[in-house]
């Protein structure tokens, strides 16, 4: 029985783990400041990146769907898993043993869990690698030497070849300790009419791995004439890890070249990947088993992502065929901002890439490339060479058509400059009638299409929309000093301190802060001797309260508003002097209050008792304001 996860070995992986890198595996960051990194959230759609992560904190939070934590909870959220499967993921990682209380350090993990599927695939990707090099496969060889990938290739991209037998790769995995049941899952195995047999039979073999680098699923193309299995190709099954809408082939090679170059290139097959990245594109996926579609393109998008503005350049290499054609006004109805970077490579005489480089060389697929068409262009011209531009009448049908596609470009500048082209592609001499045409039909358009004005900026999601007045306005100025100051007691809450701690709860006004204040208090303080994300996550323990424990993550998650890691402690100190100045002066208002229904004849004990504490706290009060003052200069008095 597995024994239980010790709460100083989860201390340890948390603080030896660099969370940015983690992350980074599925999200291109860029520098935001002193301690702060960011990127294109994904765990919602987002043009502008909102999603932050703190690298000396340990946390990520995002602005605009709340989500946030430490790197235990990304990993959980964006690999589908449970605590302590993203805990021992982490170990392995980084090497690190874990010595369960109760259970040694070897552990037998939870049956069909994440792990013990990607263990499974990793056992089944190292035989299937094995077999390839066996007399059977010599069919598997000669299909890849055929297309130029000599034994190298092979084993960059981590060819392998499923051997004729109803269950060898089973009986391989079932001497190795796994179990059918895990066989099953993983997609490598399923039952046959006489017991458990192998999915995969007599087929070239391609490992499609995660973000992670994690062996997910295969793809397996067919090999022998006789192979009764249905399609050229199959893939894995839908299963825990592989999700075919989700995973692109090559994205673990080309990731960081991605990410570097702001440019993906999207192919057809397996091969054709291959083809690219040995020609030198070595930013090239392909979709698995089913069509390019949203999904794959979010995928993209996170890693393409600058930090100010969109840059990146996705490059479709289509069939010039009319399922490529298809494809490329898909994208075109898709999202503007996107389709404007959206190109298109055709090679001569409809080959795919691994053709063209079979027969023309690694400068002919480089040189495809760098031919690319603007994804506006590709669907105009296509559109004009349905008619006879040599004709008037070819050429006004050409117009009828392509005038409406034109004005869907939602880019002024964009529009009016494809409007002057379509003149010169059709041959229409009288270029500002196209011109004006184009404009009266994308007027037409935004005032006649359901939304005046173009396509709504949508807006952050509340993080709790049910309860609007939990969550504070987190741009109001009178609260600003009491967010700052709850920040700085979760990310610097050694630098916080005592100071923090005396801090009067009542000096927090609004609700969700003096909540915050309070589970801060209860967590032990800052004199706890915590910090980072162990710190942060003792504190949202101690509510269930989802929209508390967000709030918690988001002033975990903010940066303080500095120009370097050295003005932070000044910084800090003048905030907690002013939420402590502001709260002082709402005590001097009361005392100036019940002063005035005193008689100083009548009770002159009780007043001069409250004009010596009015006194003090205006002498405290001048103090903090001048720390505040002087240590925060952001904020006035008042």
């Amino acid at each position: 029985m597995a024994g239980r996860l010790p709460d100083r070995d989860i201390a340890a992986i948390r603080e030896r783990v660099r969370i940015e890198d983690v992350v980074g595996e599925y999200v291109a960051l860029k520098r935001a400041g002193a301690d702060s990194m960011k990127g294109l959230c994904p765990f919602h759609d987002e043009k502008s990146p909102s999603f932050h992560v703190r690298p000396n904190h340990g946390l990520y939070h995002c602005f605009g769907c709340g989500e946030g934590g430490d790197v235990f909870a990304f990993l959980q959220k964006v690999e589908h898993v449970g605590f302590v499967e993203a805990v021992e993921q982490l170990a392995d990682r980084i090497g690190y043993q874990i010595n369960y209380e109760g259970g040694g350090t070897s552990v037998q993990r939870d049956r069909g869990t994440r792990s013990r599927l990607v263990a499974a695939n990793a056992a089944a990707h190292e035989f299937y690698m094995a077999q390839l090099r066996e007399p059977e496969a010599e069919t598997a060889r000669k299909y890849l030497t055929d297309r130029n990938f000599d034994g190298n290739a092979a084993q960059q991209f981590g060819c392998g070849y499923a051997p004729a037998g109803w269950d060898v790769l089973t009986k391989h995995l079932l001497r190795k300790g796994f179990d059918f049941k895990e066989l099953e899952a993983a997609g490598l195995s399923r039952q046959g009419q006489r017991g458990p047999i192998d999915r995969f039979h007599r087929r070239l073999l391609w490992p499609i791995r995660n973000l992670g680098g994690d062996v997910i699923g295969f793809g397996a193309r067919k090999l022998f004439d006789d192979d009764t299995m249905p399609g050229k190709y199959i893939n894995t099954p839908e299963t825990l890890l592989y999700k075919k809408s989700q995973v692109l082939f090559g994205l673990d090679h080309a990731k960081r070249e991605i990410a570097k170059g702001h440019q993906a290139v999207v192919v057809e097959g397996y091969t054709d990947v291959m083809a690219m990245h040995l020609a030198g594109i070595k930013t090239a996926v392909a979709s698995c088993g089913t069509a390019f579609g949203d999904e794959h393109l979010a995928l993209l998008r996170r890693l393409l992502m600058d930090d100010n503005f969109w840059r990146g350049e996705i490059i479709y290499t289509f069939d010039g065929d009319a399922a490529g054609q298809a494809a490329a006004l898909k994208a075109f109805a898709g999202d503007q901002k996107l389709a404007g970077q959206t190109y298109i490579a055709v090679a001569p005489d409809g080959q795919d890439p691994c053709e063209l480089r079979e027969h023309s060389g690694d400068a002919a697929v480089r040189d495809l490339v760098a031919r690319r068409t603007p994804l506006y262009e590709f669907v105009i011209r296509g559109l004009l060479a349905d008619h006879n531009l040599d004709t008037a009448e070819g050429q006004v049908e050409a117009l009828r058509r392509a005038v409406p596609v034109v004005a869907q470009i939602k880019d002024n500048a964009l529009r009016k400059a494809y409007a002057t082209k379509l003149a010169g592609w059709v041959g229409w001499d009288d270029i500002q009638t196209v011109v004006r045409r184009v404009g009266e039909e994308a007027k037409r358009n935004r005032n006649g299409g359901g939304r005046p004005g173009g396509r709504a900026v949508p807006q952050p999601t509340a993080v709790v929309a049910e309860h609007p007045a939990a969550r504070p306005n987190p741009n109001d100025p009178t609260l600003l000093p009491q967010r700052q100051a709850l920040g700085a007691a979760l990310q610097y809450p050694a630098m916080a301190g005592a100071v923090f701690d005396s801090i009067e709860a009542e000096a927090f006004t609004h609700p969700a802060y003096a909540a915050v204040r309070a589970l801060i208090a209860e967590a032990g303080g800052t004199a706890s001797g915590l910090s980072g994300a162990e710190w942060v996550n003792a504190v949202s323990d101690g509510t269930d309260d989802l929209t508390m424990r967000a709030l918690v993550s988001e002033l975990s998650g903010e940066q303080m508003p500095v120009k370097s890691a050295n003005d932070i402690p000044r910084f800090v100190t003048g905030v907690l002097a002013r939420v402590q100045e502001a709260w002082v002066g709402r005590q001097i208002a009361e005392l100036k209050s019940k002063l005035q229904r005193v008689s100083s004849t009548e009770q002159p004990e009780a007043y001069m008792a409250l004009f010596g504490d009015l006194v003090a706290l205006e002498q405290y009060r001048k103090s903090l304001l001048t720390q505040a003052m002087g240590n925060h200069g952001d904020f006035a008095a008042g």
